[in-house]
Order: C-alpha cells, then structure tokens, then sequence
C-alpha cells in the first residue's frame, strides 16, 4: 500500500479525534477507504465494520501526511517544510468513533468497485 496509518489521536472526544495517515509513494487517495473495528485478539479484527470513510479523489505524493478528522469542516492543504503537503479531510461525525477500548482503525485500499442500485 501506498499509504499507511501512523495513529489515533484523541480518541474519544469527536472535536479531538483524527486519524494521520502518511504517504509512502505517490498515489490517488481516492483508492483508500478508513473504516472502525474492534479488535479481537492479536493480529486478529473484526470483520464488523462500523464508520467508514471513503477518501475523495486526491493526488497525494510521497512523504505528505493525510490527516482525517471526525468532526465537521472543510477540507484543507497546509505546505509544510521540505516541500510537502499536509492534507486535512472531515468525515462530518458528532460523535467520536475511537471511544471504546479495542477499537482499531484500519485502511483499505481497493483497486476496482462495483456497485448495483437496489430495486
């Protein structure tokens, strides 16, 4: 994967949380999707996915850091020294989505989707 989790911060307090992310090659953001689980027991998650964000197609380069944010705002780019960019995104949530223990975020990256509307 191109892009990877670096952590959960402030866990527990919506107006607080955010997840950074850091990119390792250049890549489209728009193939990843952040979601919540649990954890289960070491190495192990749960395949019960609950809050998942399906990042916007972005052009990101390596050594820029993506910062997702649980609470409401308006999407941001912050030029930080060395060149790089810091990418901040807002999933819109009032409540925090890392607020119990076990909980983990885990990063998709998906190559090809499909989708049917039901009838």
């Amino acid at each position: 994967m191109e892009v990877s989790i670096t952590g959960v911060y402030g866990h527990g307090d919506a107006s607080k949380e955010h997840v950074m992310l850091s990119v390792d090659s250049d890549c489209d953001l728009g193939g990843y999707i952040l979601a919540d689980t649990t954890y289960v027991e070491p190495n192990r998650v749960s395949n019960e996915l609950r809050h998942m964000f399906w990042f916007p197609t972005k052009r990101v380069v390596a050594g820029d850091t993506v910062v997702l944010r649980t609470c409401a705002g308006t999407q941001t780019e912050e030029k930080r020294e060395l060149g790089s960019t810091r990418h901040r995104f807002y999933w819109g949530l009032e409540v925090a989505v890392w607020n119990d223990t076990g909980d983990v975020a885990i990063l998709f990256e998906i190559a090809e989707w499909a989708f049917r509307i039901a009838k």
